[in-house]
């Protein structure tokens, strides 16, 4: 029996000097990425025209949200453009809320979305339905749970036409509603700022690219050239999956911080916040299911198998041997978790750091939001803002691990 253990004991400190090792390069990865992304107002800008901007605002049952977005996007200190707002078939105040901001603002052009195809997500329609209204040579698509500082439009064309680019997008301040979203979004935000850093995204020799929903312009002409929205009509993460096709595509794009001049909601309760992160396993299940699978292991090792292998190891500490090693290992494995969380919430999520104190909560709500929506993936439907989906013979090609 003793050998069994020390057996087990060295297998789990084997994997948790991997993890520990992971875990240096994703702090590295963070600081890397707090200090070398761009920032969307901080650039050498060049003499420009002011192009037309469309800006593409989908809503569905967004009452609690849309006037203030609409307030931010009115107030814009730059003249030339429109503000698109298709309601996707909401059932609570949203059109009523538009109607009454397109009575007031000659600059508002409201859509009521028609019936969603099939084989069509609900988001992606409402695009569609608002860039077929479009008239501008700059396409602005954002959120209706976001909000703007009043000159981000000024910025964001400049910024596109002094780099020259075809689509630049933006990372905006995360705003947390509840407990639940501030333990967990520092925790599952270490791999969008390492493995799907800016830096890769900017850098032409990765592969590496998505849009944030919440704020990215794009050229008219190169928004036609990739496909639309109709070309990603069946995607769940459809930004990423179009950020991916403009780079794909060999388009030049961009991704900048503006956490000081935007922000967005990502989740807004316990519930959405859950059913986030079992939307970003689907895609990944629909790719491949070994990979899947695999990235589902490397998240519970890398955020929270080395907690309760702390709590056994010390366990165990008072007959020495493997025991006392593994605690070693655990503990710096633990205490590595730690510090890439508090760079998260002090550098780039600007977080109180007391909920740095709940990461190995934060990390198990994550593990099981993706083993969630595993599960979930095998019955190829996804929910999503109150619709059900079929994603049978979908795949997706939104996120490449």
């Amino acid at each position: 029996m003793e050998l069994i253990v020390d057996v087990l004991n060295y297998s789990l400190t084997v994997i948790l000097i991997g993890v520990s090792f992971a875990w240096v390069f994703l702090i590295k990865s963070l600081m890397d990425s707090a200090r070398f992304t761009p920032y969307l107002d901080k650039f050498e800008s060049k003499v420009h025209n002011n192009p037309k901007v469309s800006i593409i605002l989908p809503a569905r049952n967004e009452e609690e949200f849309i006037g203030k977005c609409l307030d931010s996007l009115i107030n814009q200190d730059y003249t030339n453009y429109e503000i698109i707002v298709i309601d996707d078939s909401s059932d609570d105040a949203t059109n009523k809320i538009i109607s009454e901001y397109a009575k007031k603002s000659t600059k508002i052009i409201p859509v009521n979305a028609r019936t969603k195809p099939d084989g069509w997500m609900g988001k992606n329609w409402a695009c569609m339905e608002g860039y077929k209204k479009a008239t501008g040579e700059l396409l602005l698509f954002t959120d209706a749970d976001t909000k703007h500082s009043e000159k981000v439009i000024s910025l964001a064309v400049s910024h596109l036409l002094s780099f020259n680019l075809d689509a630049l997008s933006a990372i905006p301040k995360m705003r947390v509603m509840d407990f639940w979203t501030a333990i967990t979004l520092p925790m599952i935000s270490v791999f969008l700022h390492s493995r799907f850093s800016a830096i890769r995204v900017n850098n032409p020799a990765k592969k590496t690219a998505y849009f944030f929903g919440s704020f990215f312009i794009i050229k008219q002409k190169t928004y036609e050239s990739v496909g639309m929205h109709e070309g990603v009509k069946h995607e769940i993460i459809e930004d990423g999956a179009l950020g991916k096709k403009v780079k794909e595509s060999g388009h030049k794009m961009r991704i900048v911080r503006g956490d000081h001049l935007i922000e967005a909601v990502w989740a807004r309760d316990k519930t959405t916040l859950f059913n986030a992160l079992k939307r970003l396993m689907v895609p990944l299940y629909l790719q491949s299911e070994k990979i899947a699978i695999g990235s589902f292991f490397a998240v519970l090792f890398l955020l929270f198998m080395p907690f309760p292998i702390l709590a056994y190891s010390a366990s165990g500490i008072p007959e020495a041997g493997s025991f006392s090693i593994l605690f070693v290992v655990s503990t710096i494995a633990s205490i590595t978790i730690y510090i890439g969380a508090i760079i998260e919430v002090k550098r780039l999520l600007k977080l109180r750091l007391v909920y740095v104190l709940f990461a190995p909560i934060g990390s198990f709500v994550v593990v099981l939001g993706f083993l969630s929506g595993l599960l979930h993936a095998k019955n190829n439907t996804v929910s999503w803002r109150g619709r059900e989906y079929s994603m049978k013979d979908h795949i997706q090609n939104s996120i490449n691990v």
